[in-house]
């Protein structure tokens, strides 16, 4: 086992300074807006890779092996695959539409609901597909459309996308966190589903009220719906049925993106001669949000050989006390985790060793300790400005002509926010005895 090493973190507090030094400084000091949108993150990645790098005492061509390493992951790799697909399908379907979807769906549900349905949508969407990254591909276009036709916020309506999209990553029974935690720990994902359940439905249940009153009751939704083209709704229908039915993620998107190509040339929506250039700058949109993907990987494979996990994993064991204790624990390792690699699947995997032995020592079930590595990763993963789900969401609204910082975002995340409260009093609250109850 690699011996701790508290120095080999340093990478990823320069990170965060800088992110949030610059972010600050642009947006509080010097009055830019969307200072935060305008960071160079890429760059600070960069610097935070060289940190890491530097910090390797081994010859250049084993660190740049660790590094490849680390970019070789599969997680890594499919999660840039899916940025690309997503890219293709939001180029080629752009504004036009997604706004037939808005258009269509509010022509029959009530303005003022237009939120609470993003939400249930987002949600079912993600518990049938079983990836937060594929619903936001899909629904977030959608979300900015909808915010342009009812008036309604878009940094509301693109935060509740995301709300709805970690409650099936976090819930799913084909959800990569959910087998990843479910595998680690020996549990049955179905005892895993029922522990999760009762922590996702209050939190669920408070996001709903909590929209509710921000919209519904707000006196929100002023806007009118306007005509649609029923045809350009079909490749939306075609992903979200395909997402609903369980199809893979990539199955999927490459159906809407060949149906929408189609069905946008044959409507005379856009001439096929636009199709590859608009592919093309569907694809370069999310090359920044692959970047990040891939220098992450590289720092996170570096600081791990450097001894910087372990070292973390050291210090929070040393300060668990009793069994709530490990509980919080275990939800302090995996959101560590998650912080430092921006990935909430990865982040389980190196979290579920000790995790186990955690549990082990202060005797909590293991579906219970699935539960709580899958419902901390998710709740930390969707609040991380610099995470897949925010970033992906970021660019999709740039793509489509408006600018949201992840900062614009985050202070409407509902739904994380409420499972982290839920999280808690579950740890706090549940009787002792009924936990003992349960066993193993």
């Amino acid at each position: 086992m690699t011996e701790g090493n508290p120095r080999a973190l340093i990478p990823i507090l320069v990170f965060v300074i800088l992110y949030l030094g610059l972010g600050i400084a642009l947006e509080y000091g010097l009055g830019v807006q969307q200072g935060f949108y305008s960071i160079p993150v890429l760059l600070i990645f960069l610097i935070a890779l060289a940190i890491a790098y530097m910090q390797t005492k081994v010859d250049s061509n084993e660190r740049f092996s660790i590094m490849s390493k680390g970019v070789g992951d599969p997680n890594v790799f499919m999660m840039i695959l899916i940025f690309l697909c997503a890219g293709v399908f939001t180029g080629v379907m752009n504004k036009a539409g997604a706004e037939s979807v808005a258009n269509f769906v509010l022509t029959y549900v009530p303005m003022e609901y237009a939120v609470i349905v993003l939400f249930a949508v987002s949600a079912f969407v993600s518990i049938s597909m079983g990836t937060s990254v594929g619903t936001i591909t899909v629904i977030t276009p959608i979300a900015v459309s909808v915010s342009g036709i009812s008036g309604f916020d878009p940094a509301l309506c693109v935060g509740t996308v995301i709300g709805g999209a970690m409650f099936g990553d976090n819930l799913s029974f084909i959800s990569d966190t959910t087998i990843a935690a479910c595998n680690g720990q020996g549990c049955n994902m179905k005892d895993k589903f029922r522990e999760n359940f009762w922590i996702a439905l209050p939190a669920a249940v408070a996001t709903v009220i909590i929209i509710a009153l921000m919209t519904v009751f707000s006196g929100g939704g002023s806007g009118t719906p306007e005509e649609f083209n029923l045809v350009l709704v079909i490749p939306y229908l075609i992903v979200l049925f395909g997402g609903i039915l369980g199809f893979n993620v990539f199955i999927v998107l490459a159906a809407g993106i060949i149906v929408g190509t189609v069905v946008m040339v044959a409507t005379g929506t856009i001439d096929v001669l636009d199709v590859f250039p608009m592919i093309s700058a569907g694809m370069g949109g999310m090359l920044e949000t692959a970047m990040v993907a891939i220098l992450v990987s590289a720092i996170c494979a570096l600081i791990a050989f450097n001894g910087g996990f372990e070292a973390l994993l050291s210090w929070i064991k040393k300060v668990l006390k009793g069994r709530r204790g490990g509980m919080f624990g275990i939800g302090m390792l995996v959101s560590a985790m998650d912080v430092a690699t921006a990935n909430n699947t990865v982040a389980i995997v190196m979290a579920n060793p000790i995790a186990k032995t955690i549990s082990e020592e202060y005797d909590i079930s293991p579906k219970r300790t699935a539960s709580l590595l899958d419902t901390f990763s998710c709740i930390m993963q969707g609040i991380l400005p610099y995470g897949a789900q925010m970033l992906l969401a970021v660019s999709t609204v740039a793509m489509l002509g408006l600018s949201l910082s992840a900062f614009n975002i985050i202070p409407y995340l509902i739904y994380p926010f409420m499972l982290l409260i839920s999280m808690l009093a579950f740890i706090l609250f549940v009787p002792e005895r009924k936990v003992m109850a349960e066993g193993k």
